[in-house]
């Protein structure tokens, strides 16, 4: 992904030539091929791009469009043929995204956003307006963070250089710690209080020192297919999964594959393949890559990615992930990271991924996420059965509660008041839904002021008299809106990620058919796997298990024991008020002894006490005030 970054000075001080050059240099590694600036005045915009098509190295950024508006463009415009139709005559013969961009503005200022398929972000200076504006794509694929101060604004497609350029200390935002203890902050959010991050599927306006949010897309609750047979919703998906799968293959490069062996990475490569082989692609090969782990318990995954390359005669890139136990000496990270989230045993595999994709000419990644969410990987009926509640089905619910009672072996009973909490809001819901329940390491007041509890059923938002399956569809477009929004590729990773299950045509598509389609009892991704017979392999289609890497973790809790019992004599994450070291020294040890904990959120709490660790002794955390920290806490200082 390309590097946009800028400065606008409020009070009209000129622009620091020193503070731009540092701002360019440390964005030189993620945007290697080239550099360009815009400098008028108290304002200056830097673009580094990072080439993945043919028409982005004709670009030349920072653009300016007929209207005397100045452009940055990150992004793949994947509707590019709708806007050349519309937009004829203001058009080159052979225009690049950016300049059909630059033309759908001029005609139709911020109109234009919600037109825009594709993963993109754009910052835009109104010179005669005086007016900044920031936009994101409708998942916030591509990113914009910015930092507003009374003087000025900054802003970048990077954090870290936001954060260590600006020789300030930022307090950290608790509601970004609740969101990440529960996987899910807000996308708006960071964890420096002072910056926030143009949010998925909105613009950010900034006048007269103001930073104002809108919207400009919304899943329409109108929206309905219906089809009168189950061939013509496959069908529709193959269509509309063939296009999202094209759309990315759109690369000067070869592209690479992330190959798992699980029926999403899988239908993502076996559908390039289809495509490449009958209609060709502007890439000239797709290759894979694949981790395996045969120390793992569960660890058969190399069975199943060998039974794609088998099939496309010819073997992909491998990495061993066993030596993630065996290493490192620390789970400190050696280098900068501007989220909690990272420990540093994960480092010589991202460069070993690093070096493979650098050394095979690779640019464009395709990822398989999103699948598990949006196709029915996780098969949960319960929002199902609430739609025939509030229906009152209640001769249908009788029946799908004794199917599914069958399929996951469980009394019906325990299905339907698990579905009737579903319905009721998740302020009451709360109280009664196990993926409410407070880990015991959580301060109790933290988790009672941010709302923790209901943070980890979702997302907090109102969704009207929407059936409880379109409301758990949105709200999952909403949490992986808050995933990504944070997502980047390691430091020193060159790759632009792509994401096929992800398509905005394809989600859209999702939401608006009957749930019946995506999930039925004992058939798990029913439409997927109809869909794609024929084109993936029976053995992956029909493949019930998927490895769950939980070896790994233990070995290295084991192998870092005495060197966490340290860490958690003054830890940082319990003197701001976010945990309580015994309880958590107390779940690690009963991991150990291999007694069930939910280690993930195990090694999540662990890395933000790293991180916070390393703000501290950076010199970049800011101490919270009195009011905010426990009573115990408010005289010690915030030191690593």
């Amino acid at each position: 992904m390309s590097v946009q970054a800028g400065i606008w000075n409020f009070d009209g001080a000129p622009i620091d030539p020193k503070l731009l050059n540092d701002f360019n240099e440390s964005l030189k590694q993620q945007g290697p091929d080239g550099e360009s600036s815009y400098v008028e005045g108290n304002v200056a915009m830097l673009y580094r791009p990072f080439h993945t098509t043919a028409e982005s190295r004709q670009e030349k950024q920072p653009y300016t469009s007929s209207r005397g508006f100045i452009l940055t463009w990150d992004g793949r415009l994947d509707n590019r043929e709708v806007f050349i139709a519309d937009l004829r005559s203001d058009l080159d013969a052979s225009p690049t995204d950016l300049a059909i961009f630059a033309a759908a503005f001029d005609r139709w200022d911020t109109d234009c956003f919600r037109r825009i398929v594709g993963d993109w972000a754009v910052s835009i200076w109104k010179p005669e307006q005086h007016e900044l504006l920031f936009a994101a794509d409708y998942m916030a694929i591509r990113h914009i963070f910015y930092y507003l101060r009374k003087d000025r604004i900054w802003w970048s497609t990077d954090l870290s250089s936001l954060v260590l350029l600006s020789n300030d200390k930022f307090h950290i935002d608790d509601d970004y710690i609740a969101g990440y203890l529960a996987h899910n902050p807000d996308a708006h959010l960071t964890p420096y209080l002072e910056i926030r991050e143009v949010p998925p599927g909105q613009f950010v306006r900034v006048r007269n020192g103001r930073a104002l949010v809108e919207r400009f897309w919304r899943f329409s609750p109108k929206s309905r297919i219906r089809y009168k047979t189950d061939a013509e919703y496959e069908e529709h998906f193959r269509h509309v999964f063939r296009q999202s799968v094209q759309r990315r293959l759109r690369s000067d490069s070869p592209v690479l594959g992330e190959l798992s062996g699980g029926l999403d990475s899988s239908s993502i490569v076996c559908m390039a393949d289809d495509i490449l082989a009958k209609e060709g692609a502007e890439t000239s090969r797709l290759d894979t890559l694949s981790y395996y782990d045969k120390t793992e318990p569960s660890g058969d995954d190399w069975n199943y990615f060998q039974k794609i390359e088998a099939k496309r005669g010819r073997a992909g890139i491998h990495i061993d992930g066993s030596r993630l136990g065996t290493s490192p000496d620390s789970l400190a990270c050696t280098e900068f990271c501007p989220l909690p989230g990272a420990l540093g045993f994960g480092q010589k595999i991202d460069t070993e991924r690093a070096d493979a994709v650098r050394s095979g000419g690779y640019r464009a990644v395709l990822s398989g996420i999103g699948g598990d969410e949006f196709t029915g990987g996780v098969p949960d009926p319960r929002a199902q059965l609430a739609d025939l509640i509030v229906q009152f089905k209640f001769v249908s619910l009788a029946k799908q509660l004794m199917a599914w009672s069958l399929v996951k072996r469980r009394p019906w009973i325990q299905l339907l008041w698990q579905s009737v909490i579903d319905v009721v809001p998740a302020s009451l819901g709360r109280y009664f839904a196990k993926e409410a329940k407070i880990e015991s390491w959580i301060r109790k007041d933290f988790a009672k002021h941010t709302g923790l509890a209901i943070r980890q059923l979702g997302v907090d938002e109102h969704f009207g008299l929407w059936l409880p399956t379109r409301r758990s569809y949105i709200a999952g477009v909403l949490i992986m809106a808050n995933s990504l929004a944070k997502l980047a590729p390691a430091n020193d990773a060159h790759e632009e990620a792509r994401y096929p299950f992800l398509d905005q045509t394809l989600i859209e598509f999702i939401l608006s058919i009957p749930a019946g389609q995506i999930l039925r009892p004992g058939e798990r991704r029913s439409l997927m796997r109809r869909s794609l017979a024929g084109i993936v392999p029976q053995e992956i289609l029909s493949r019930r298990t998927k490895q769950v890497g939980e070896r790994t973790p233990m070995l290295i809790l084991e192998k870092c024991w005495d060197e966490l019992q340290g860490i958690y004599q003054t830890p940082l994450s319990s003197r701001l008020g976010f945990i309580r070291e015994a309880q958590l020294l107390k779940a690690i040890c009963d991991t150990r002894a291999g007694k069930s904990v939910p280690i993930v959120r195990v090694l999540w709490t662990i890395s933000l006490e790293y991180w916070l660790r390393d703000l501290a002794a950076r010199g970049l955390l800011a101490p919270p005030a009195a009011s905010a920290l426990p009573f115990e806490h408010r005289d010690l200082p915030i030191s690593a």
